[in-house]
């Protein structure tokens, strides 16, 4: 089926593409620029996400209704699997604390500036992408935005687990 976007829905999209693009420009930058290797590791895993959503976004620029479904079961494997990261990361991370080594480089300056960068960042698209959800006319295409809406929501709170399991962040 082909999708025949209005005016206000491609030009909504043409934004989400251009948040997707810098994403992706920004966490892969920003993985070489990091000092841990587990925060290189989480900016990988959501740069390799944002080119998926760019796709996503391409595709529905180019007319073409997305399959939710088959993007839902690939999402929903590497989400398990980013959980169970995640878990594995929160136990080093508090291991290292335990042993004192917050001292030794593990909470370093700079990638915490580029965490911070990187929430906001998520914060922003996120919203982006509740404006562009109630403006698409094909609830097809709701729902695919609504999936990559409640991904960029994920890596923000991968983000801010990590900042705060490091001293980075302390919600009062």
């Amino acid at each position: 089926m082909s999708l025949n976007l209005t005016q206000k829905e491609r030009l909504l999209l043409e934004d989400q593409k251009k948040h997707e693009e810098i994403c992706i420009q920004k966490y892969t930058s920003f993985a070489n620029k990091a000092q841990d290797p587990r925060l290189k590791q989480m900016f990988n895993t959501h740069a390799q996400h944002e080119q998926q959503h760019l796709n996503t976004v391409n595709q529905i620029l180019s007319g073409q209704t997305p399959n939710l479904q088959s993007q839902t079961q690939q999402q929903g494997m590497q989400q398990q699997g980013m959980q169970q990261q995640g878990a594995q990361q929160q136990s080093m991370l508090q291991n290292a604390f335990n042993q004192g080594l917050s001292g030794m480089g593990l909470t370093d300056s700079n990638d915490a500036a580029l965490c911070n960068d990187l929430l906001m960042t998520e914060k922003y698209v996120s919203g982006a992408y509740d404006t562009a959800i109630f403006e698409m006319t094909d609830s097809n295409v709701r729902q695919t935005l609504n999936h990559i809406q409640k991904e960029e929501q994920q890596h923000g709170e991968d983000i801010f687990n990590y900042m705060k399991s490091m001293g980075m962040y302390n919600p009062q």
